[in-house]
C-alpha cells in the first residue's frame, strides 16, 4: 500500500512542513541541557501546542519532538531505557493533532543523529547505529507516525543506518542532511554525493534534501545541486530563519516572517516540494511563507544572485560541486547551530 505521504505528495504541488522545534520549546521553557523529549510524558500538553501552532499556521506536516530519542542521546539523561516509550508518547500526542485538524496532516517522526562519529573514524558500528534507529523508529510507528523523518545528518554512514533502520520497521521515510561548511556535510558530503547514495539506497526515501545549515541562501543552493543531480525523487527545504545572533544572553535568529515567505518560493521555485523552516521558524513565520506558496506564481528556476539579492549572500564562494573549488568567502562571524530546529 501507498503511504499516506505519498499519496497527498501525488494531490499537491507543494506541501509546508513545520518550523522549529527547540526554539519554541525553550520559549515554552526548556532549559539549556534538558531533554526536549521528557517533556512527552511529563508536559503533553506543551507538545501538544507544540504540534497545534504548526498546523494552525497552515503546515501540512509536522515534526514529532524526538529528535534526541536514540539510545545514544537519551544516556546522556539517563533515559536510555525509555527509547520506545518516549518515542511512541510524542508520535501519539502527534497523531491526535492530526488527526483533528480539518485538512490532512501528515505526522512525521523525527529521527536525529546518534552524535556518536561512525566506524572507523570513531566506534559507533554500522549494527550498533541501526539497532538505535530501528528501536526508535518501532516506538514512534506504534505512536501512529506517518513516515520517519531523518534529519539533520551529516554522515553518510549514519543515513544508510537510518536508511536500514526505517526499513526493519517497515516504515517509509524521509532524510534530509545539514551542510554547512561550504556546501559540504561536516563529514565532507555534496549535494550531488548526496543525491547519489539516496539513489543506490536498497530502502529509498519517500523525499529527501537538506535542513538547517548556516542560512537560507545557501540551503537554497544546495537544493538546486540537487535538482542537478537529476534526480526525480521530491525535494524537501527546511532553512532557518536567518543567521543566529546573540542577543541579551539568548540566540536570536534575524530572519523576518517576510524574509522567510520569500525564501519558500524561492525554495519552490528551486526545486523543492516538501518546504519549511528549521531554527528560529515560529508559526508566524510558517503562516507567512504558506500564505506566499498559495498567492505567488510559480516563476522560473532562480539563479544564485537572485537567490542572495533577496535573502542574502552566501558563507562561500562554491558549494562544493565545482570542479575547480575556488577560494572560501570569510564567514563573517556567522554562528553554525546544531542544537535541535
Amino acid at each position: 500500500m501507498t503511504d499516506r505521504l505519498t499519496r497527498l505528495l501525488e494531490t499537491r504541488d507543494w506541501l509546508l512542513a513545520d518550523g522549529a522545534t527547540g526554539t519554541t520549546l525553550f520559549n515554552m521553557g526548556l532549559q539549556s541541557g534538558d531533554a526536549p523529549e521528557l517533556w512527552n510524558v511529563d508536559h503533553p500538553e506543551r507538545i501538544s501546542a507544540l504540534y497545534q501552532g504548526a498546523v494552525d499556521a497552515g503546515s501540512d506536516l509536522f515534526l514529532t519532538n524526538t529528535f534526541g530519542g536514540t539510545a545514544a542521546r537519551l544516556k546522556l539523561h539517563d533515559a536510555q531505557t525509555r527509547v520506545f516509550d518516549l518515542n511512541k508518547a510524542g508520535a501519539e500526542i502527534g497523531r491526535d493533532v492530526a488527526d483533528r485538524a480539518d485538512r490532512p496532516v501528515i505526522v512525521a517522526g523525527s529521527v536525529g543523529p546518534t552524535g556518536e562519529i561512525m566506524a572507523p573514524m570513531g566506534t559507533l558500528t554500522h549494527t550498533l547505529a541501526v539497532e538505535m534507529f530501528h528501536e526508535q523508529a518501532e516506538g514512534l510507528k506504534a505512536g501512529g507516525a506517518d513516515v520517519l523523518w531523518v534529519e539533520t545528518i551529516s554522515a553518510p554512514e549514519e543515513y544508510k543506518a537510518a536508511a536500514e533502520a526505517a526499513r526493519l520497521a517497515d516504515m517509509p521515510f524521509c532524510g534530509t542532511m545539514s551542510f554547512d561548511t561550504a556546501g559540504r556535510t561536516m563529514m565532507g558530503l555534496t549535494s550531488l554525493a548526496m543525491a547519489q547514495m539516496v539513489d543506490r539506497l536498497p530502502h529509498k526515501p519517500v523525499a529527501f534534501g537538506a535542513n538547517c545549515g548556516v542560512g537560507a541562501s545557501d540551503l537554497l543552493r544546495t537544493v538546486l545541486g540537487l535538482r542537478a543531480s537529476g534526480t526525480e525523487r521530491p525535494l524537501i527545504a527546511k532553512g532557518n530563519a536567518g543567521i543566529p545572533k546573540y542577543v541579551n544572553g539568548h540566540i536570536h535568529y534575524d530572519g523576518t516572517p517576510e524574509l522567510m515567505a520569500r525564501y519558500a518560493v524561492l525554495a519552490r521555485d528551486c526545486g523543492a516540494t516538501i518546504i519549511g523552516g528549521c531554527c528560529g521558524t515560529t508559526p508566524e513565520h510558517l503562516a507567512n511563507m504558506r500564505a506566499a506558496l498559495e498567492t505567488t506564481p510559480r516563476g522560473a528556476v532562480p539563479g544564485l544572485d537572485t537567490i542572495a539579492a533577496e535573502l542574502g549572500g552566501f558563507s562561500s564562494d562554491v558549494d562544493g560541486t565545482e570542479a575547480t573549488p575556488g577560494p572560501a568567502r570569510e564567514r563573517r562571524g556567522r554562528r553554525r547551530a546544531r542544537a535541535q530546529a
